[in-house]
C-alpha cells in the first residue's frame, strides 16, 4: 500500500515516539534502578511504529485499517504505564506531560487515518501505483 503525507508523517511520529521511549526506559534503568514498569513500557512504547509499519505491507484496505486498528489500541497502554510511572514518582509531571503528549498525538493522527481509509473508496497498490480494485 503507498502511504499517503499523512501516514508518512504517522511513521516518522511513531517512530520518535519509539526512540523517546527507548531512551527514557534506559534512563530508568539506569538512573533509578527500575525495571519492571520500564520493561512494559518499552515494549508497548515501541509495538505502536512495528504495527505501523506492518500495515504499509497489508494485502487489502481491510487489513490495512485492521493493523492500524492494533496500533491504536498498543498506543494506550504507554498512557498507563507513563501515568504509573509519574504517579509512583518515576517521572517528574514535567516529563510524564512531554512524552503523553506525544503518545496522543499518535492515538489521534491514526484515529484520523482509520477514520478517512475507512470512509474513503480507494486505496492505492504500493506495487503497481494504481487504485486497488474494489473487494
Amino acid at each position: 500500500m503507498r502511504m499517503t503525507k499523512k501516514e508518512n508523517i504517522l511513521e516518522a511520529k511513531s517512530f520518535q515516539f519509539a526512540v523517546r521511549t527507548v531512551k527514557l526506559c534506559k534512563h530508568l534503568r539506569e538512573e533509578k534502578n527500575e525495571w519492571t514498569l520500564s520493561k512494559q513500557l518499552l515494549r508497548s512504547g515501541t509495538s505502536i511504529g512495528a504495527n505501523i509499519v506492518e500495515a504499509q505491507q497489508a494485502q487489502s484496505r481491510p487489513d490495512f485499517v485492521s493493523k492500524l486498528c492494533i496500533s491504536l489500541k498498543e498506543s494506550a497502554e504507554p498512557s498507563y504505564w507513563l501515568r504509573l510511572l509519574m504517579a509512583t514518582d518515576y517521572l517528574s509531571e514535567k516529563e510524564y506531560t512531554s512524552i503523553a503528549r506525544d503518545c496522543k498525538e499518535l492515538e489521534k493522527l491514526l484515529t484520523s487515518i482509520i477514520k478517512s481509509t475507512k470512509t474513503s473508496g480507494q486505496m492505492t497498490s504500493a506495487v503497481h501505483n494504481e487504485p486497488e480494485k474494489p473487494e
